[in-house]
């Protein structure tokens, strides 16, 4: 659809200019989808779909309006472009309004499409069965999840004479084990299809299940803790958004006070927006305004090294836009952990009073610009005592703040996980994070 969707793009982009419009971005992207979710180890719906969504900038004497339609009708676009001027005239100048940027040389990337995910696409039903047939390798009682596939295109056009195109495929699936009173959860999302890496999601949920099956009351305490790759990459996506120079702006981020250069972690920690890894599912050749992306370490070695900038935050704040556009909040794409050199078992001998937990939900700041949160721990939970495992336990409310945790972490393991899941919006590539005294109390106060 490659041509279809750039010729629609710059189509739009003319009628919006054509209606009276000083500037005009558009971006179609069309998805082709299916879906397996299983129930009681068992397939329980199959869903396959085609999805085409338009998404406008629109801008007029420094008036923004930003637009999201499933409509791919001309015409009907038509309609709604001299409907949303009409609309501009009534609104007051943006106070971080800058031109839309020139554009600049994009170097694709390469491999971002695996032909196995799209042919699996057809019939999914085949990936369930080995998640199913993983899963129950373990003695445990039943399993409920998915497995997602989906086969992206997108196109962008802007008025100052981007005309762009990227296609890409990507594999989202996660297992919840249940084993007496015990759960287990593990995750995947990947640009790419692996039979071995789903099994790996399987088996690792349900070994998580059939440890935690007679759980016992978790003591509220300052604990060492080990935050599994699941719970490091929803925490370190709150710290990614919070890089955004829009969050910064808006005086709701934890990097307000610092600049870049300030130390805000443990030397030993380095997190990428590495935008430009193929193998990283969110990575992408350019941003919404049609500029290249660039790999970036966002903490570098305990520093803050970049905030992340579209055209608009970058004038504001006198810089050069990171390749993160969003046209209104700049994001990070991809995230990565730069690794360490420990095994689990490793962390685990170090630890003397502390716990290891493998999943998390209900992450809540109850003050952005100090990082005050706290996460409820979901699923298997285990204490550890002088260097050993020595039960699981029930939930426990992790309590603390954000520069506390980065500035504790200790240790980081030497193997990568690709995480992705409704609590880790951002595809992130983690380790497991030992974190020195992080407070808890229980989860239901």
């Amino acid at each position: 659809m490659r041509d279809e969707l750039l010729s629609l793009t710059k189509n739009v982009v003319e009628k919006a200019l054509a209606s009276g419009f000083d500037e005009a971005a558009v971006k179609i992207s069309s998805f082709k989808s299916a879906m397996v979710k299983i129930a009681n180890s068992e397939p329980s719906v199959i869903q396959n779909w085609r999805y085409i969504g338009v998404e406008m900038y629109l801008a007029k004497d420094k008036r923004l309006l930003i637009f999201s339609t499933q409509t791919t009708s001309l015409d009907e676009l038509s309609r709604v472009i001299n409907n949303l001027f009409e609309t501009s005239q009534k609104l007051s100048p943006s106070p971080i309004y800058s031109p839309l940027p020139e554009p600049e040389k994009i170097e694709p990337l390469p491999d971002t499409v695996d032909k196995r995910i799209i042919d699996a696409i057809n019939d999914p039903s085949r990936l369930a069965e080995i998640l199913i047939e993983a899963s129950h390798r373990s003695k445990i009682d039943y399993i409920a999840g998915m497995v997602s596939l989906s086969y992206n295109e997108k196109a962008l056009s802007t008025s100052k004479g981007a005309d762009l195109y990227e296609d890409s495929t990507f594999l989202e699936s996660y297992i919840r084990a249940f084993s007496g009173e015990g759960s287990g959860q593990w995750a995947v999302g990947s640009r790419y299809l692996s039979e071995k890496k789903l099994e790996e999601v399987a088996v690792t949920a349900s070994e998580f299940a059939q440890k935690a099956k007679n759980p016992e009351e978790g003591i509220p305490d300052k604990y060492d803790i080990i935050l599994s790759p699941m719970v490091a990459g929803n925490l370190l996506n709150v710290v990614a958004r919070m890089s955004s120079a829009f969050s910064v702006f808006m005086g709701s981020s934890i990097f307000m006070r610092r600049r870049v250069g300030d130390k805000v972690a443990s030397e030993s920690f380095t997190l990428y927006d590495d935008a430009r890894n193929p193998e990283l599912a969110g990575s992408t050749a350019f941003d919404d305004e049609g500029l290249p992306t660039i790999s970036k370490p966002i903490i570098h070695k305990g520093l803050l090294n970049t905030l992340l900038h579209n055209s608009k935050t970058a004038s504001l704040m006198k810089t050069k836009s990171t390749g993160n556009a969003g046209w209104l909040f700049p994001r990070a794409w991809t995230l990565r952990v730069e690794l360490g050199d420990a095994s689990l078992n490793e962390m685990i001998s170090e630890v003397k009073k502390g716990i290891l937990v493998t999943n998390n939900w209900y992450t809540r700041l109850q003050n952005n610009v100090e990082g005050i949160f706290s996460t409820i721990t979901r699923d298997a939970l285990f204490y550890i005592e002088n260097g050993e495992i020595k039960r699981p336990w029930k939930k426990l409310r992790i309590a603390d703040t954000l520069p506390r945790l980065l500035q504790n972490i200790y240790m980081l393991g030497k193997e990568y996980y690709d995480i992705k899941w409704w609590e880790v919006d951002i595809p992130s590539r983690l380790p497991y994070i030992l974190v020195k005294d992080i407070k808890t109390s229980k989860h239901t106060t």
